[in-house]
């Protein structure tokens, strides 16, 4: 049976975008495992073993502990805890002295936040202590402060992280997979900037700066998994193995950072010498690309230091540094010498990225055009 141009037309809308949202979930699947095991977990032992009636925040604090940020989970796990903790002891005061009603939660909210900021809480801890008030003035106890909700607290943040030890995620395919899109990204950028240059493509050219200023939340979530990995390798006795795997995703972090800001300035720079309409040699477009070639040798290298791939990553990087300082023999116009000062600082962004040390990076760089005889 033959599609119909609609079926067509609803692939393409929905096709990718579905796609998309199963690789999401399929990423996200051990994670959702993990919170709803806690949360069960964590209800059960507040009810059964400690003998509370209905431990709402047993469970909400193992989910929120774990969550599908990731992010510090034993921090987040102490922050619940004071955060429970100051939004009962608030609460608890004020329906004592006030009642409870509508007026009464505004200042019941107004006043626990307020607490909680003046303490110097993060969004988590603000936001919980809020809950807790608002439960506290919704919900009536009896025998008026009733520590047990604390307690519960307690209970979900510490079985969430027991259940985060016992049963860790793998800190190596997440940090990985986290690495992954920066590096495609930027090599990605590199090529769509020299691409426009030698096109003479403004438009190109702005749509690869847009490419390189897209990395950077991609670099938040890069360092947030190195936290997470680094946690799960230091609380984890199952995964303390993989820490010697973690160390070369720790090295190239900040001279990745420094690659992808040189790359936007690299992007600016093709801007302005396609809108001077200034020359800018073949051999600059080579080294971009050469730049672009060393990231994706990158790749493999962080995955294996041993991996042939980090000899072709650094030689790409000098390759890139040799022809782009042989340009300039040909051409050193001022947009041809800002576009190699930055395609000389990526490579020493990348050597450093690979472990060398700033002044050997340089030199190296420096030297670059003699050792390879470009």
């Amino acid at each position: 049976m033959s599609s119909t141009p609609r079926d067509l037309l609803d692939h393409a809308r929905w096709g990718p975008a579905l796609e998309v949202r199963l690789q999401r979930t399929r990423t996200a699947t051990f994670t959702i495992l993990q919170c709803a095991f806690a949360a069960g977990l964590a209800w059960l032992v507040a009810k059964q073993v400690v003998g509370h009636g209905s431990p709402f925040f047993a469970p909400v604090a193992a989910i929120l502990t774990l969550g599908l940020t990731y992010g510090q989970r034993g921090r987040r796990a102490l922050e619940l805890a004071i955060g429970v903790a100051l939004g009962i002891g608030v609460g608890d005061l004020l329906v004592w002295a006030l009642g409870s009603g509508w007026w009464q939660i505004v200042v019941v909210v107004a006043l626990a936040m307020a607490a909680a900021v003046f303490v110097g809480g993060s969004m988590l801890l603000v936001n919980q202590c809020a809950v807790s008030a608002v439960l506290v003035a919704t919900v009536q106890v009896d025998n008026g402060i009733d520590p047990s909700r604390w307690v519960d607290a307690l209970i979900g943040g510490a079985l969430a992280l027991l259940v985060n030890a016992v049963v860790p995620t793998d800190p190596l395919r997440l940090v990985r997979g986290r690495a992954e899109p920066v590096l495609l990204e930027l090599a990605g950028a590199l090529d769509d900037t020299a691409t426009a240059i030698e096109r003479q493509d403004l438009d190109a050219a702005g749509r690869a700066l847009g490419r390189a200023r897209g990395i950077d939340p991609l670099m938040e979530r890069y360092r947030e998994a190195l936290s997470v990995g680094q946690e799960t390798v230091s609380l984890a006795p199952t995964r303390r193995r993989l820490r010697p795997r973690l160390t070369p995703y720790e090295t190239v972090v900040a001279g990745l950072d420094n690659a992808v800001r040189n790359t936007r300035v690299l992007a600016r720079g093709a801007i302005r010498a396609i809108e001077l309409d200034e020359h800018v040699p073949e051999l600059t477009l080579d080294a971009i690309r050469d730049l672009a070639r060393a990231v994706r040798a990158l790749r493999g290298a962080l995955d294996d230091p041993r991996h042939t791939t980090e000899a072709e990553a650094e030689d790409a990087a000098l390759r890139a540094a040799a022809r782009s300082t042989a340009a300039l023999e040909i051409t050193a116009n001022l947009s041809a010498s800002v576009l190699v000062g930055q395609v000389r600082s990526t490579a020493v962004d990348l050597l450093r990225g690979m472990g060398m040390e700033g002044e050997e990076a340089r030199g190296a760089v420096r030297d670059a055009r003699a050792r390879l005889g470009v």
